[in-house]
């Protein structure tokens, strides 16, 4: 058995074509195969009815082929049953060259394109005009809800051979329909991914950093500049903390990014002597060694710091004589 568009195509001349150019042993196969393939399987039709143009080739009287471009609403091409597909040949096409052709000759070929998948379906066939007067309950099956086109006639198409092609030199390609049901995709996986970022717990921060003697809680949060934030410290139950002079720094505890634990040194920037509050100033320093981000990005309210008792390495002279404040960033 051979398949049916090998019996309608390897003619004489194709087959001396294939014998001198050397493909004729590779066609041969075509020749002896188990399946006739010259009617329309599951997969044929479901290609079919997805399609929303095929390009149809006929015949003229004088011997030229003249190749259409068919177009609709995807579905237009009709599936009678296995052996049979339609399609309404609408009023507006003036010049009639494919139908006038039909008058001389009923053989056609059409070629389906998926562009987007790569795929190429091929029918042969024998086409039949078919006006309304001849079968109203086909010309009715064959009308597009919401074309408003006026139905002339029906072209009814007896399938003789089915074939399809190999994906080579199909270049994707997609419609707007396609291309908006793929963005709307993205969009909906990138909504998704949002909304788990969103969700997703942050790292809880500590709730006490250190092991001094010195006991501190946050309890206040400003911000100075853009890179600049000043904390509040206090004693545990608002106890007095150690005096302090102009000039005094504090080391306090930090949780490096690389989860080391250092401490740094800040100044003293409230009021000296008997105080129940101590405020240092924390420069973001992003270039810096970790300390001052880990600062920034750590320390809250409510978190307990366990710090080194203060040190004054800067004290002012307790005479008279004037002293010059210097104060750099």
């Amino acid at each position: 058995m051979s398949r049916a568009f090998a019996d309608i195509s390897f003619t004489p001349s194709v087959k001396a074509a294939q014998s001198l150019y050397g493909s004729r042993e590779a066609n041969r196969g075509f020749e002896l195969v188990e399946e006739k393939r010259d009617s329309l399987l599951a997969q044929d039709m479901e290609f079919i009815a997805a399609r929303d143009s095929f390009y149809q080739a006929t015949i003229s009287e004088n011997g030229w082929p003249y190749v259409q471009h068919r177009g609709g609403p995807a579905g237009f091409l009709k599936i009678i049953d296995n052996k049979t597909i339609a399609y309404a040949d609408f009023s507006g096409n003036a010049q009639y060259l494919s139908v006038g052709n039909l008058f001389a000759s009923d053989r056609v070929s059409l070629i389906l394109m998926d562009y987007a998948r790569r795929r190429r379906m091929k029918i042969w066939g024998h086409a039949k005009i078919v006006h309304e007067e001849d079968d109203v309950r086909l010309i009715a099956r064959l009308e597009m809800p919401g074309y408003r086109a006026r139905v002339e006639r029906a072209i009814v198409i007896t399938v003789e051979a089915v074939e399809w092609n190999c994906p080579q030199h199909i270049t994707p390609r997609f419609s707007e329909k396609e291309v908006q049901g793929m963005l709307a995709k993205l969009l909906a996986e990138k909504h998704q991914l949002e909304e788990q970022l969103t969700q997703k717990t942050a790292p809880a921060k500590p709730s006490s950093l250190g092991n001094g003697p010195l006991e501190l809680v946050i309890t206040g949060l400003r911000q100075l500049s853009p890179r600049m934030r000043a904390y509040e410290l206090r004693a545990p139950a608002g106890k007095d903390l150690p005096a302090v002079s102009a000039g005094a720094h504090l080391r306090v505890p930090v949780l490096l990014a690389d989860g080391q634990a250092a401490t740094r040194q800040y100044s003293i920037s409230s009021a000296g002597g008997q105080a129940d509050c101590y405020e240092i100033a924390v420069l973001a320093e992003p270039e810096g060694r970790g300390g001052s981000m880990a600062v920034h990005d750590l320390y809250a309210l409510g978190m307990h710091l366990h710090c080194d008792l203060p040190r004054n390495d800067f004290a002012l002279h307790a005479h008279a004589a004037p002293a010059v404040l210097i104060a750099g960033v």
